[in-house]
């Protein structure tokens, strides 16, 4: 589906942004965060993106970082948050400071996040501790997408990668290149995914 669209920064509100590409504009979702880096009106902006769709609902997320989405994705993993309840989250702190609580184990911390009872806060904490990572990777911009695709599809983060990764190189080794070595790793990892998953 969508990576990202890049346009023009149309419109402000207090949860929504507007971006005009080629005609079309766009209404996104977004967290405090995203909302407050951005631009002036009128600005040319990049925003990663994640569309959210139920029989009755179709809705466009975006964020100005990688690393958001990469955690807006990981909290929708866990039970009981959806998108609407992950973008406060996100609002309400900064991706490295929720990677600081994860790590030191602090459920009260957790909970003065908006958006987190100290029910759903252990369910984070149960969740997600020690399994996300979001610290920038210099890898081809190919190799992000097609493991955003992996993670859009269900398959957790981390092993996704290392999937790719294997699928890749094995691909690599083989002599494919462009289209056909994407097609086929993306292919390759699927399959080794889902023979981990049983």
């Amino acid at each position: 589906m969508y990576n990202s669209i890049q346009g023009i920064l149309t419109g402000k509100a207090a949860t929504k942004v507007f971006l005009e590409n080629q005609g079309i504009e766009y209404e996104l979702e977004v967290s405090f965060n995203t909302l407050s880096s951005l631009p002036e009106l009128g600005s040319k902006i990049r925003l990663f993106t994640y569309l959210h769709h139920r029989e009755d609902i179709l809705k466009l997320y975006g964020f100005l970082e990688e690393g958001e989405r990469r955690l807006f994705l990981d909290l929708l993993k866990v039970d009981g948050i959806g998108p609407r309840q992950a973008l406060r989250i996100l609002s309400g702190t900064t991706v490295q400071a929720f990677l600081r609580i994860l790590e030191s184990e602090d459920v009260k911390a957790l909970t003065r996040i908006p958006g987190l009872g100290i029910k759903t806060a252990q369910k984070v904490l149960l969740s997600l501790k020690g399994k996300i990572n979001l610290e920038e990777e210099a890898i081809p911009r190919e190799e992000k997408e097609l493991q955003i695709a992996l993670v859009e599809m269900g398959f957790e983060p981390t092993r996704a990668t290392e999937a790719l990764r294997r699928a890749l190189k094995e691909c690599r080794e083989e002599g494919l290149s462009g289209e056909s070595l994407e097609r086929e790793a993306f292919r390759r990892a699927i399959v080794l995914m889902s023979g981990t998953n049983g």
